[in-house]
């Protein structure tokens, strides 16, 4: 029960402060605005959902590919790399609106100009037949708005620094913890996100952020640095 305790309250942690001012963090408020809320929300947070899980297998597989000695030290390493990004950043994190922000917007308006442009000549008959039939519940599961949320959220995680954290997080402590503290997280931000819009996102310090982010990545690493490795 402890490690689990562990686990979940690292992921939730580290999840937080990863996912504030994050790309994907952004685009959700900005989809949320052009949007139906709930279906963003919902294609978000799958998204995060699914990339949590895979996250968490692929950490916990990998104790069973490589020693568990060698994946510890990765992970601490990763953790105190992790840690240094994020106070670089911080560091050289210029002043005024986010650079994230103006760039995920620039790309979403682009886009959205795009469909707009689209759909406009067919927007009648779309509406006609709304009319004469209802939509069931369940297609709105794959709905283009949501499936768009999603695709935007998923890429944009693969790859990211809170998904490599995670694998090495899932590596060195419970993945049952790991999964609940960063689907949580992910829930909490994601929410945020969306209710907020962008005047949320634009009120976000990401200096801040970032440096929470890299003084508790290094508190990680020098927990891993200093814990014994379990046989």
């Amino acid at each position: 029960m402890t490690s689990v305790l562990q686990g979940f309250s690292k992921s939730l942690a580290m999840t937080v402060l990863s996912e504030i001012g994050d790309k994907t963090f952004f685009a959700a408020a900005i989809l949320a605005m052009r949007h139906p809320r709930r279906l963003v929300l919902l294609g978000c947070l799958s998204a995060l959902i699914v990339m949590t899980i895979l996250s968490a297998i692929v950490g916990w597989a990998a104790p069973n590919l490589i020693s568990r000695k060698w994946t510890h030290h990765i992970t601490t390493l990763l953790f105190f790399g992790f840690g240094l990004w994020s106070l670089w950043d911080a560091f050289h994190e210029g002043g005024g609106e986010s650079e994230e922000l103006k760039e995920v917007e620039a790309k979403l308006d682009a886009d959205w100009k795009k469909t707009n442009g689209a759909t406009k000549n067919s927007e009648k008959q779309v509406d006609d037949d709304t009319k004469k039939h209802s939509q069931p519940f369940l297609s709105q599961f794959f709905s283009p708005i949501l499936l768009k949320a999603f695709s935007i959220t998923f890429f944009g995680e693969w790859g990211d620094k809170s998904q490599l954290a995670t694998i090495g997080l899932a590596a060195d402590e419970n993945p049952f913890g790991v999964v609940l503290g960063g689907v949580i997280g992910q829930a909490l931000c994601t929410t945020a996100a969306v209710l907020g819009g962008k005047s949320l996102a634009s009120q976000i310090s990401e200096k801040f952020v970032a440096l929470s982010g890299g003084i508790l990545f290094i508190i990680f690493g020098i927990q891993s640095f200093l814990s014994s490795v379990e046989s």
